[in-house]
C-alpha cells in the first residue's frame, strides 16, 4: 500500500479558516467598491464619508500626542504635544499629509537635538 499522507482535522479546519478569512476580506473591500456608485450614494452619506480620513489620523495620532512616557500628559514637558501646535497650522494651511508628518517631525528632531526634551 503507498504511502498516502492525510491530513489531520485540525490542518484542514486551519486552510478552512484562512479560505473564508480571505473571502471575508476581499467581499468587505471591493463589495462596496463595485455594488455603490457616484451617484447612487447620498449627499448626505458623501458628505459624512469626507470626514472619515481625518477621523481616522486622528485616531491614530491622537493617543502619541497625549500619552508621554507611558501616562497621559497635558504639561510641558511633553514634547509631541508642543509640537502638535504648531503641526495642526501647518496641516490646516498645507491640507498635505506629506508636508504635516514632514514638519511635524523635523520639530521633534530639531528639539531633540537642542536637547529641550528626551
Amino acid at each position: 500500500m503507498p504511502n498516502v499522507i492525510r491530513p489531520d482535522s485540525y490542518s484542514v479546519n486551519l486552510l478552512l479558516a484562512f479560505f473564508w478569512a480571505g473571502l471575508v476580506t476581499v467581499l468587505l473591500k471591493t463589495a462596496p467598491i463595485t455594488l455603490l456608485k457616484e451617484n447612487s450614494i447620498p449627499a448626505i452619506a458623501r458628505r459624512w464619508l469626507d470626514y472619515v480620513p481625518v477621523a481616522v489620523m486622528a485616531a491614530l495620532v491622537g493617543p502619541d500626542i497625549f500619552i508621554y512616557d507611558g501616562k497621559l500628559d497635558f504639561g510641558w514637558r511633553n514634547l509631541f504635544l508642543m509640537v502638535s501646535a504648531p503641526t495642526i497650522v501647518v496641516a490646516w494651511f498645507s491640507k498635505n499629509y506629506f508636508i504635516t508628518i514632514a514638519f511635524g517631525l523635523a520639530l521633534i528632531i530639531g528639539a531633540r537635538y537642542m536637547g529641550w526634551a528626551a
